[in-house]
């Protein structure tokens, strides 16, 4: 009988959950849900604790889709499942590495008494304080619903998640260079738009930038930290003067994010760093501090950051230079820093970095640049993408290879003007900025714009 009636809730409470942050609060217990000691390993057990405002009692939700959701804890960037495909009473609740799966999702249903029930798909069966036990640190589990305050959480939002994705792309267009002048100078351009204004930013110290009322005729910009950040040193201590690479400018969430660069040509001692603001235009950047860093043990090169947002409107980061290639990596949407694993979705023998990733219309396209940088018209950078159901890739060209494995169809090779095009990013899903190095002027490298369009195959093209 609390079965049926139990459904027939869930029936009327389509998207009872707005996409966000949450804490989960027993009604029995007023303790919350968490992955017991903040651990990030899969299968780590989830329990009850006072709230301690830590990260680990924080959860993202997700709609799904077909009314489930997803709840993946904001610190360890894993999702609350059925461990091990349990289908008892009892079977205990655990965190693991999120794909999708029936163990993974939940019917959340508006009580209507400030709490809610939350029913595994895969089980039918409830998230539920085991015997109970108001005790902390005790077990959370699954049991048959029949509706007692052990069954029964408050969802608290703490935190929200931005809208998804903008798709403003033309399918078949005309071929469209704009025609820049003005400061062009440029490596890693990323563009933004405010106040019916272009903002772009690049390689440069401080954080150069540049704006253009129009997008065609460009003006400089004063450095975004013109006397750099002390803790860059911290992480890259043979960095010159203030020389902070590839930023990546994106808006999310009623705020601009700009993920950059410290590095030197050539090593892995890097790291990430990251600023906001409300405004471009008013300035007032907020500091950070370090996203993710690497040294000369690892395998991967934290440089040429990018922020992507997915179909739900949830971030991640993808970033990487040359060795393994590139990485993608979900972000907290409250701190906008890493949680979860690294994935790897694309390497190449010839290098590859400089990483651009967006959603348009089921697929998410990854952008990289191939091939050397920074030597003038010796330069062999190249563009080239694939494509993905999946922000985790694999990551699939046109001819089916995968971009991990060296895959990769050809978008920009340049031209006997313009020589090895690269650094590039994606405004919406329907203009690329990037830089090329002039034939005609000695080699300098300098900004080009096009509008980006698409086939009716959904593949990309100027």
């Amino acid at each position: 009988m609390f079965l049926a009636a139990l459904l027939s809730l869930i029936a009327l409470n389509a998207a009872a959950v707005s996409n966000g942050v949450y804490t989960l609060t027993s009604k029995h217990s007023g303790k919350l849900a968490e992955v017991a000691s903040a651990s990030l390993e899969n299968g780590a057990n989830i329990s009850q604790w006072p709230a301690n405002g830590h990260e680990t009692q924080n959860w993202i939700i997700t709609h799904e889709g077909n009314n489930y959701y997803s709840i993946v804890n904001a610190n360890s960037g894993k999702a609350m499942e059925i461990y091990d495909w349990q289908t008892a009473d009892g079977a205990n609740v655990a965190q693991y590495a999120y794909w999708g799966g029936d163990s993974q999702l939940w019917a959340i249903t508006d009580l209507g008494n400030g709490h809610h029930s939350i029913i595994n798909k895969y089980s039918g069966k409830a998230l539920d304080l085991l015997n109970f036990d108001t005790a902390d640190g005790a077990n959370i589990a699954q049991w048959s619903y029949w509706g007692g305050d052990a069954q029964q959480w408050a969802l608290t939002q703490v935190g929200s998640v931005g809208e998804p994705p903008l798709d403003t792309s033309t399918t078949n267009g005309a071929v469209n260079h704009w025609s820049l002048t003005g400061n062009l100078g440029t490596h890693d351009p990323s563009m933004a738009w405010e106040n019916n204004q272009f903002w772009l930013f690049q390689t440069g110290p401080g954080i150069y930038g540049k704006v253009s009322s129009d997008g065609l005729h460009w003006e400089p910009l004063p450095a975004v930290f013109p006397n750099g950040l002390s803790w860059w040193k911290n992480y890259v201590p043979d960095q010159e003067g203030i020389d902070v690479w590839a930023p990546d400018i994106e808006y999310y969430n009623g705020r601009y994010w700009l993920y950059y660069s410290i590095s030197t040509f050539g090593s892995k001692v890097s790291a990430i760093g990251l600023a906001s603001t409300n405004s471009i235009a008013g300035g007032n950047w907020t500091d950070h501090g370090m996203v993710i860093s690497t040294n000369n043990a690892n395998d991967y090169n934290a440089i040429d950051p990018d922020l992507v947002i997915d179909a739900n409107g949830a971030p991640w980061l993808t970033f990487g230079s040359w060795n393994t290639g590139i990485k993608v990596v979900r972000l907290n949407p409250m701190t906008m820093k890493p949680i979860g694993d690294l994935h790897s979705v694309a390497a190449n023998g010839q290098g590859i970095e400089a990483p651009t990733l967006i959603y348009r219309q089921g697929f998410y396209y990854l952008f990289v640049s191939v091939g050397t940088c920074c030597q003038g018209v010796n330069s062999g950078y190249h563009i080239r993408y694939g494509r993905s159901t999946s922000v985790t890739g694999p990551f699939l060209d046109k001819n089916g290879a995968d971009m991990l494995y060296g895959g990769g169809s050809l978008l920009d090779g340049g031209n006997s003007v313009w020589v090895g095009p690269g650094g590039e990013d994606i405004l919406n899903t329907d203009v690329i900025v990037r830089h090329a190095y002039d034939a005609t002027d000695n080699g300098a490298p300098k900004l080009l714009i096009s509008t980006l369009n698409w086939d009716s195959s959904g593949w990309p093209r100027y």
